[in-house]
């Protein structure tokens, strides 16, 4: 994505969500994101003990 595609993007949530509803959805998106690493992590830390325990 380049410059003028984050550019057009924000001004198009703009205009959709309007500048009270931005700041959830960022924190929304934030939280989903932060959740999504931690369960990823959780599984990847799984695979290494059951690797590990083979052993």
């Amino acid at each position: 994505m380049g410059l003028g595609s984050l550019i057009l993007t924000a001004i198009a949530a703009l205009l959709i969500f309007g500048p009270k509803k931005l700041p959830q959805l960022g924190k929304a998106a934030g939280d989903t994101l932060r959740e999504f690493k931690q369960a990823t992590k959780g599984l990847a830390d799984d695979e290494k003990m059951k690797k590990n325990d083979d052993k």
